[in-house]
This record gives C-alpha cells, sequence and structure tokens, in this order.
C-alpha cells in the first residue's frame, strides 16, 4: 500500500476511534448509552427489567410520572378526582398528546390520544393471552377489563373493586403506558420491535444485537417551566456491547456518553477506596449519585412446616447472623462504599417513609452476636451444623467474606454458587434454599412493595422466606387500606420493627445510583427509581 493511501486510512481508523455525541454523518446530536445485558422488548406489557424499561419510558408516556424526588405528577392526564370511597378515579386527559407519526394513521401524521387508548392499554395489562409481566400490580384491585371505561375522549375513569391509595403510586411504573390498538393489534407479539408510542423520541430502527436508534418526536407535548419544547438532543443511540471491558473503553474513548453500570473490575479506575472520583477523570466526566430504591440482603426460610435448618429455626440465631456481619467493612472492601450500610430494616434509604430512628436494625455486634448464639443454645456455635449460603456468582466475594465474620462467633457454612435460574428454582421451591442472597428493586416508590416480600398469603415469588405471622399481616392490611400517608407509614414503621424482631431477612447494603457522565452532557439527573431521562438534556459542542 503507498504511504498516501496508508496515511488516509489511519485518519479514517483514527476519526472514527474518537466519535462524540456529534454525529459526523448527520450533524444530528445523539446520547449514547450501552446495555450490556440488551433489551427483550419495547412494549410498555413487558417493562419487566431495568434494559426494558429504560427504553419505554423514553418513547412511552403514561396517565402519571414521577420526578426525581419521588413525587406524582401530572404527565398525560392533566389532573383527576377521586371518590369519597376511595375506589373510583377520573382522570382529566390532555388534548394536545399525539402518537408519533406512523403510517398506520391517516396520512402517516400521529393521531389524537384519547381515553378510549387507555381503556385499551389498561386492559391489556389484564388480558390473559398478552401474559404482561405487570398483572400483578394491579390484579388484586381490578379484576376484569370493564373497570375502565372512557365517558368521553378526554375522561378515562377506573373503578377499583377495592381500595388501592398507592393507586397513583403503581401507574407511574411504565407498564401503565398508553398504546395505539391499530398498531398494536397488526404486530401482535411484534409490537416489542416495532413499537409507537407518544414519548419525548420515536423508533427509528433495531438491528439485533447492535443497536437501536431513537430520534427526536417534533410532536413532543411536555415543555420546561419556562415554555421551552423537548426534547433537546437529536435522537439516542442505544449499543449492545456484552463484553464490560469493551464497555468501559469505549466510555474512556468518548464513544458513550455515560456509564450506567459500573462492572467491578474497573471500580478502582473510576473512584477511590472513599467511593469518590477518581483525580484523573475529575476534568472529563461527573459523577451523580443519589440513594436507590434497592436493597441486597441474606433469606432465611423461616416456616417451621417446611424442612429447614434446625439452627435457623431459632429467632436468636437469625439474629446473630445479622449481628456478626460488619457491613461497613464489607462496603469500604468490596464496594468502594458504593451503597449504604443496612442499618435499619428492609425498605432502603431511598423511599420516602424510610426512618432509621424508628426502624433500628442491627449493627455489626460480635460480642451481642454470641451471646444470643448461647441464648439459643448454642454457646460459640456449638452444635450447628454447617449453613448452607445459595448465591449466584455475583455475590460470590460477598459471601465469603459473609462466612469469614460468621466463623468468628462460631457459625459455620458452606457456599453454593449457582446459576440464576438454578438460584431461582432452589428460591421458588420450598425447602431448597435455607439461606440465599437475594436482591430487591423497587417497582413503585412506596415501601408496600419491600413489605409484599413477608405477607404469608403471596408465594414465592415474592415472598421466598415463606415468613408467615399473623400479626404482621393484620398490620400489612390495614396499611393498604390506610389513605392518610402518615398513618399508612406508621403501620409501615410497626411491620418492619416486627421483621426486625423475627429477622426473616438480614439486610446487607441499601443501593445507591451511580452515574459517570461526559462534561457535555447537561441536566441528566439522577433519581432513586434509576429511571432515565432525557426529556431535559442538551449536550455541549
Amino acid at each position: 500500500m503507498r504511504p498516501v493511501a496508508l496515511f488516509f486510512l489511519l485518519l479514517l481508523v483514527v476519526s472514527g476511534f474518537f466519535a462524540c455525541s456529534h454525529d459526523g454523518e448527520s450533524g444530528k446530536v445523539f446520547f449514547r448509552y450501552n446495555e450490556a445485558d440488551n433489551i427483550t422488548s419495547l412494549d410498555p406489557a413487558f417493562a419487566r427489567n431495568r434494559m426494558n424499561l429504560w427504553g419505554i419510558n423514553l418513547l412511552f408516556n403514561g396517565l402519571v410520572q414521577v420526578d426525581d424526588q419521588l413525587r406524582v405528577q401530572p404527565c398525560i392526564a392533566e389532573r383527576w378526582d377521586v371518590s369519597p370511597d376511595g375506589k373510583t378515579y377520573t382522570f382529566h386527559l390532555r388534548k394536545d398528546v399525539r402518537f408519533h407519526d406512523s403510517s398506520f394513521f391517516s396520512e402517516g401524521k400521529g393521531r389524537k390520544v384519547v381515553a378510549a387508548d387507555f381503556v385499551y392499554s389498561f386492559g391489556r395489562i389484564l388480558d390473559k393471552e398478552v401474559a404482561s409481566t405487570g398483572t400483578w400490580l394491579i390484579s388484586s384491585y381490578i379484576k376484569s377489563p370493564q373497570n375502565f371505561e372512557a365517558p368521553n375522549d378526554s375522561t378515562f375513569v377506573i373503578r377499583l373493586d377495592q381500595t388501592c391509595p398507592l393507586l397513583l403510586n403503581i401507574l407511574t411504573v411504565q407498564y401503565f403506558c398508553v398504546v395505539p390498538k391499530e398498531v398494536v393489534e397488526h404486530y401482535g407479539k411484534d409490537f416489542g420491535q416495532n413499537p409507537v408510542g407518544t414519548g419525548a423520541f420515536r423508533f427509528l430502527k433495531w438491528q439485533i444485537d447492535q443497536q437501536i436508534i431513537l430520534v427526536k418526536n417534533n410532536h413532543y407535548f411536555e415543555r420546561t417551566a419556562s415554555g421551552e419544547q423537548m426534547p433537546f438532543i437529536d435522537g439516542v443511540k442505544i449499543t449492545f456491547t456484552a463484553d464490560r471491558r469493551n464497555e468501559y473503553l469505549q466510555f474512556e474513548q468518548g464513544k458513550l456518553d455515560a456509564l450506567f453500570d459500573i462492572h467491578p473490575t474497573y471500580k478502582d479506575d473510576l473512584l477511590l477506596a472513599n467511593g469518590q472520583l477518581q483525580p484523573t477523570w475529575e476534568k472529563r466526566i461527573q459523577l451523580l449519585r443519589t440513594p436507590q430504591l434497592l436493597t441486597e440482603y441474606l433469606g432465611i426460610q423461616t416456616n417451621d412446616s417446611l424442612q429447614i435448618h434446625l439452627a435457623l429455626k431459632k429467632r436468636e440465631v437469625r439474629q446473630a447472623i445479622s449481628y456478626a456481619i460488619d457491613r461497613k467493612k464489607m462496603l469500604t472492601y468490596l464496594r468502594n462504599n458504593i451503597g449504604y450500610a443496612a442499618h435499619a430494616g428492609f425498605v432502603p434509604n431511598g423511599m420516602p417513609s424510610f426512618d432509621s430512628m424508628r426502624v433500628q436494625g442491627c449493627s455489626y455486634n460480635p460480642k451481642k452476636a454470641s451471646q444470643l448464639l448461647t441464648k439459643a443454645g448454642y454457646p460459640n456455635g456449638k452444635g450447628i451444623n454447617p449453613i448452607v449460603i445459595e448465591t449466584v456468582a455475583t455475590y460470590k466475594e460477598m459471601c465469603l467474606s459473609i462466612q469469614k465474620q460468621l466463623a468468628e462467633v462460631g457459625i459455620p457454612t458452606e457456599i453454593e454458587v449457582n446459576a440464576a435460574p438454578a438460584m431461582l428454582t432452589k428460591k421458588r421451591n420450598s425447602g431448597q434454599a435455607m439461606l440465599f442472597t437475594g436482591s430487591w428493586l423497587a417497582d413503585f416508590p412506596d415501601a408496600e412493595n419491600y413489605l409484599a416480600c413477608f405477607y404469608s398469603p403471596n408465594g414465592a415469588p415474592p415472598n421466598y422466606t415463606r415468613f408467615n405471622n399473623y400479626q404482621y399481616d393484620c398490620i400489612y392490611r390495614q396499611a393498604l387500606q390506610e389513605n392518610d400517608s402518615t398513618k399508612r407509614y406508621d403501620l409501615y414503621k410497626r411491620a418492619e420493627n416486627l421483621l426486625v424482631e423475627e429477622m426473616p431477612l438480614v439486610p446487607i447494603y441499601y443501593g445507591e445510583v451511580l452515574r459517570f457522565v461526559s462534561n457535555k452532557v447537561q441536566h441528566l439527573g439522577n433519581n432513586p427509581q434509576n429511571l432515565l431521562n432525557l426529556k431535559q438534556v442538551k449536550i455541549l459542542p
């Protein structure tokens, strides 16, 4: 190859290597992020995981939404009324919301959203043939699609079979976004790969296992407080690089505008041991962090009717396990102080009802752990057969640390690492997982979403511990009927303190959302639900 040709070839390679948000071919500005675990569907009926949910949140809207402080705000519904008995919700819809332009609409122009669209969309969530993964969120309160009504184009009514003070919180979940019937019925199960919504961005193309490209919706209805129309960027590019090393390198080279999930291999490259940003990155990126509605824990099989470990039947042994764990030390050495030591209950500190003064869990106290073991009839752990900790590879390092700390007070353990499907099977099947790692991420911002995990009528999931306590169940049911949030929060705290006493679980960490974002990106924001909102994002040249 001639030197001149080689020079131009190298120039092209280098130009691609240092690609930026401003697309050189189109002159457009795109926000670029990677999903290492891929997206399976962009249909709101299947917003079952964070990957799907983020994409759906960019494309669709619901009646209501949450802000970064977890407050319910209007969206397509301008306002709403609730009947005195709490069983009828009447939503008054905006009249300027349109679906994205599509060939399925007259002249290819997106048609106006009307109340009948919500009747159809909500009906899909209850439809057994659709098999939405979000059915459980409303099926206890709404038994039939006949409970949804559209008396006129701008009024949508929900009639509950029993009161649900949490309904507005539940409706912020992306399962309840509006979809167009004519498009859904045309594509059927393939609607998730051909989505048409109302959101700030509209679907352009999906290259399987490579990327999804969304472009700006020029007819989006929301505006900023100063009256500016959103969004401000031209689109979003979502890539699917599965190799975390390549993902990190792409971020380092400026090919991604943000890194949302820090792999343990690279945490020391980005963070100091105290959790602060490495000085070498300070001029290039900003670190956004906030508490997350996530709790990582050890679940304990507690139901005496099952064949469980003899020592775990003793409440004092379960409490001793909790007091024997130094959570702060583990956070420092295993996680670069990402997260918060779980010294309160199961509900994490990002939740509005969180109160560590009124719900006090277990802090590190090996002396008290030893006293509890003696009280249970196992002085220094004598007589306890090894307890198997069931886990997956992601939590092996954490379990090794727990194993060492439990051994220091005399509790012998073994660790069994499972593939994720096998782990789920063991947790679902009675008695196969007696002590196990778990991670609970909130579907909506209310503590009920956590406390449901210990309500005895609930099977597994979510009640993997098979906790069965009459007093707890009564408090839980009472909370579900309480419209006054202050009184409901008081009931939540009573329920949590009972969990702390009975110890069907050992909280380890509360989550924290970390976002490593290019300094060129403005107004990305952060929130405890870890939702991705790009409506107000701007990207500097």
